[in-house]
């Protein structure tokens, strides 16, 4: 099992091009699936020749109970593009996966941060930028989360970015998206002033050896991950009263939210989040939309 999984593994990122997250979650669930309906022989090697349509949709409903929709519908993926490589390269016959069907992930209309929300968590930033004696890491934190929040940009393209990715002149970052697809994005003044402070008077401070070109580092002065990043963002956060719990990507959707409620126009936003598709960024008309509502509910003396 653990040489087939290698070899789905080195397909995914090869030939499919897929992130290192999608290559651990689909190596996940193919084990699991691997697992639980193809026995191995005495000498360890599978029988993938078992595997059946049947096996594919038992193994999916045994999950349904403890699994959210959109979960389903990923392990649905993974399968699918498993046995369709299995069959490509002669491990299967015949590819059972092409009749799985899976759940539609679910269109939950996320709970978004108000502009005062955002405002409120965004004052410790502005005050680290504007303190000549403030800690490296809240100078680091506050242009985090200034610069999530004014590009709509996920984490991971955020700590991906090296030094010269940065064009302050015209405020801007270049990001590798999802699908290697490179995009330019816009930021304004406030994120300007704190990805400044931060980088003038903090990061000198935490750089060595294992920096490189990260912009964003961790205390031990190498490139931030992610989990540190969410940590930044949960703390900012959880500082506002009334405001819902959130992540970095909670800093995406009032963004985009944001802009919409603003009249941005439906493609600028799906320029600025790198969707592929429009009917992803509609999403947030949704949410928009629902807000009207609310506000419509509450103060409308005939609502």
């Amino acid at each position: 099992m653990g040489r087939l999984l290698a070899a789905f593994a080195t397909h995914l990122r090869a030939e499919r091009n897929r992130s290192e997250h999608t290559v651990r979650a689909y190596c996940s669930d193919v084990r699991d699936l691997l697992t639980t309906m193809v026995p191995a022989a005495g000498d360890g090697a599978l029988d993938l020749g078992v595997l059946g349509l049947a096996d594919l949709r038992a193994w999916q409903t045994a999950a349904a109970a403890d699994h959210h929709r959109s979960t389903l519908a990923r392990r649905a993926a993974a399968v699918r593009t498993f046995t369709a490589w299995a069959h490509r390269t002669g491990r299967l016959a015949q590819d059972p996966g092409l009749r799985l069907q899976a759940p539609k992930r679910s269109r939950d209309l996320p709970r978004v941060l108000a502009r005062s929300q955002v405002q409120a968590a965004l004052e410790p930033a502005v005050a680290a930028r504007d303190d000549e004696a403030a800690d490296p890491t809240a100078l680091r934190d506050g242009a985090l989360l200034e610069l999530l929040y004014a590009t709509g940009c996920r984490v991971a393209e955020v700590v991906g970015l090296d030094l010269g990715d940065v064009d302050p002149g015209h405020r801007q970052v270049r990001v590798l998206g999802k699908g290697d697809r490179q995009r330019v994005v816009p930021f304004g003044e406030p994120a300007l002033r704190a990805l400044q402070a931060w980088l003038e008077r903090g990061r000198p401070l935490l750089a060595g050896p294992a920096s490189g070109d990260a912009v964003f580092l961790g205390r031990r002065g190498g490139r931030i991950d992610q989990r540190q990043v969410r940590t930044v963002v949960n703390r900012a956060v959880e500082a506002v009263p009334g405001a819902p719990h959130t992540s970095p990507h909670g800093l995406r959707h009032a963004a985009a939210t944001h802009m919409l409620d603003g009249r941005a126009d439906l493609r600028s936003v799906q320029e600025l989040l790198g969707h592929a598709t429009l009917s992803t960024t509609q999403i947030y008309t949704h949410v928009s939309v629902e807000r009207l509502r609310s506000s419509h509910r509450q103060a409308h003396p005939r609502a």
